[in-house]
């Protein structure tokens, strides 16, 4: 751990009106004292895996979308969960599709959970209520 404030939450969200969604919903409920947002795979997979990364705050938990631009959510999936410094960090799967083969493909990289994104605002604030509830309040991680 390398900052006072350990990282709660990893955002990985391309798309700017559902990462306010999450952030809000997550923030109206205390979920995540500290939450970061990456736009795209790229950013993640620099933040975990470049040369600079000797000295990063390991997330309580990533939320992570499959359908990003460039490196792909899979592909950061598959990368987290390959690697013995990050394979144990929980990651929840967060997206529109609903796919047999997207939520095949994750549980075979090893993800978590895979939540598909309600339509309905209200909808969206429950499950992500009982999602920062279930993952940082109730689930005890190594």
């Amino acid at each position: 751990m390398c900052s006072n404030l350990p990282l709660e939450i990893l955002l990985i969200e391309d798309n700017d009106q559902d990462a306010e969604l999450t952030l809000r919903a997550m923030r109206e409920y205390n979920m995540g004292n500290s939450i970061v947002r990456f736009f795209d795979g790229q950013e993640a997979m620099e933040y975990f895996f470049s040369s600079k990364s000797d000295c990063i705050d390991i997330p309580r938990l990533i939320l992570l979308d499959i359908k990003l631009p460039g490196i792909s959510g899979l592909e950061v999936l598959k990368n987290l969960k390959n690697n013995e410094k990050t394979k144990s960090i929980p990651v929840v799967i967060l997206t529109s599709s609903t796919e047999e083969k997207d939520i095949q493909a994750c549980y075979h990289l090893g993800v978590n959970s895979y939540i598909s994104k309600p339509v309905e605002f209200d909808s969206f604030q429950n499950t992500m209520k009982t999602l920062g509830m279930y993952w940082l309040l109730m689930n005890r991680a190594p």
